[in-house]
């Protein structure tokens, strides 16, 4: 069971029914939530929906996004009466210090390892979130909107959840529900950070004088705030302490009043709010991720201020790194302690983004030290080195979990390699299983990895220093060799530590054996209300 109905819990939630588990999503909410929030989408994450098919999708998405930045372009330079300027190529920002894609280093192997995926980013959190509930559908998970999760006891093999006068018995339960998660509450996880210090705003708006404001990222003495990419949007950052009321809604009032405070344009004028939010930079991780039957990602897991855009992809990480682990688990199929690899490897990452937004808040305050340092920064981020060393922390390639293995793609996300037969890599993981690729027909590769997962034999289309890869259902590389002869041995230890031998088919006529105890299944206590 999945708490949530966000991008987090329904990416999980899909994964899950990939992997033939029944999922039952619970959702607060009644509606898609299409809130203002994240604009964009970092490597690791467009490399997910890619390796499920889901590409196409995504560079849709992007292409109507790209069409509204262009709309924005035009009305600022129709409103300078200057001509229009050439959009610059996607590259991010560094506590508003934008980054220039003319001097990243594209040579960077780093940045190639994601074929087609590596050309998709600006995609919005909302976007996302309808793409993943018109999957989840296709799936067949079921998903109740407008449940509230009240209450969770846990049992030796299952949990009993409170939806109110319900009740569900569910073999897991996994808090996908925010920052403010009651998953993570009634089960008690340790939440441990630091207090919030800054009052923010995001929001599309309708407003007069907004050719007054200045286009991108703006830092004032009152604040920062920026404007745009596209028409409506507007972003504010006071840095006076956190909201008084952080539940109540935000209005037209607030963010005009925030919106003058910190740009200090006097007679800025909002008209009509479509989408806001406020947001603070309070900044917790939860020591572990799991507590028995019971597990949290996403912002359940770590919360931390929005700046840089890794929330979300962050969350969907947590997803996308459980999920088939969770699932081996529940279908009887997990070897020794593959659930605990989940916070093991996820908890650093969060860690980081966690250092990375403080970082960020901390360059961007209004006094006189930060705005010295600041200055310092923009001027290395003018230089390709900086330029690339930022562009690769936003966009998440840095990224390796500390798994056993000598070969440098080990732990890493495993390249898009396009094969002799026109076939690419991610082709092979639209079903979510794991798969062993071999480069250059070793029977005794082969032979060993049949027992476990799917081989694909085949030549790589242009010359590779490589013999073959094993790689986790997640995309992420648990064996790599150059010399696959001298490396059977590591081979034989990668797919035992991933996975279990596939089970024979039964012989015809015979029907297969009774599910394991913790079976994907679930079922009401009390029957739902009509």
């Amino acid at each position: 069971m999945v708490a949530g109905a966000g991008p987090v819990g329904l990416m999980l939630a899909c994964e899950l029914r990939l992997a033939g588990v029944d999922v039952l999503v619970v959702e607060r909410l009644t509606e898609v939530d299409t809130t203002v929030k994240a604009g964009a989408i970092n490597s690791p994450t467009a490399e997910a929906f890619y390796r499920r098919g889901l590409l196409p999708e995504l560079e849709g998405i992007q292409r109507e996004n790209l069409e509204r930045f262009a709309s924005f372009t035009r009305q600022r330079t129709a409103a300078d009466g200057q001509p229009p300027a050439r959009a610059p190529k996607f590259a991010g920002h560094f506590a508003g210090i934008m980054l220039s894609a003319d001097l990243l280093d594209g040579t960077d192997p780093d940045f190639a390892a994601a074929g087609p995926a590596g050309e998709v980013g600006f995609v919005a959190q909302a976007s996302l979130e309808l793409l993943l509930a018109r999957r989840a559908a296709e799936l067949g998970v079921e998903l109740r909107r407008g449940v509230e999760l009240t209450g969770l006891d846990t049992v030796d093999d299952h949990v009993v959840v409170r939806l109110g006068d319900e009740t569900v018995r569910a073999g897991w339960l996994v808090g996908c529900d925010g920052g403010r998660s009651t998953v993570r509450r009634l089960a008690g996880f340790d939440f441990p950070g630091t207090p919030p210090g800054i009052t923010g705003h995001q929001a599309v708006v309708e407003m007069e004088g907004s050719e007054r404001l200045g286009a991108g990222w703006n830092w004032t003495p009152t604040g920062t705030y920026a404007h745009g990419p596209v028409p409506g949007r507007i972003l504010t950052v006071e840095f006076d302490g956190p909201p008084a009321d952080r539940d109540a809604p935000v209005t037209a009032e607030e963010l005009q009043t925030s919106l003058r405070a910190v740009s200090g344009v006097a007679d800025v004028t909002v008209t009509r709010v479509h989408s806001a939010t406020r947001f603070t930079d309070n900044a917790r991780q939860a020591t572990d991720y799991r507590k028995g039957r019971v597990l949290l990602a996403g912002d359940a897991a770590h919360v931390h201020s929005p700046f840089g855009g890794q929330g979300l992809n962050l969350g969907i990480g947590d997803a996308v790194n459980l999920g088939w682990k969770l699932a081996a688990t529940v279908r009887g199929r997990a070897p020794e302690g593959l659930l605990d690899t989940y916070t093991a490897e996820r908890h650093p990452v969060g860690a980081w983004v966690l250092r990375w937004t403080r970082a960020q808040v901390a360059l961007m305050r209004p006094e006189s030290h930060a705005s010295a340092l600041r200055d310092v920064v923009a001027e290395l981020a003018g230089t390709v080195d900086a330029t690339t060393y930022f562009v690769k922390k936003i966009s998440g390639v840095w990224q390796r979990y500390d798994i056993p293995g000598d070969h440098p793609l080990v732990g890493r996300s495993a390249p898009d390699l396009e094969l002799a037969d026109g076939s690419r890599l991610a082709d092979h993981l639209h079903d979510g299983r794991g798969v062993l690729l071999d480069l250059v027909g070793s029977r005794e590769a082969r032979a060993l990895g049949e027992a476990y997962v799917p081989v694909v034999s085949g030549r790589c289309a242009s010359p590779q220093e490589l013999g073959g890869l094993l790689v986790r259902p997640d995309g992420i590389v648990a064996w790599a060799a150059s010399d696959t002869a001298a490396a059977l041995d590591a081979l034989d230890a990668a797919l035992a530590r991933w996975f279990l031998p596939t089970p024979p088919l039964p012989e015809p006529g015979l029907r297969p054996g009774p599910r394991p105890s913790n079976s994907p299944s679930y079922r009401w206590e009390v029957p739902p209300r009509a």
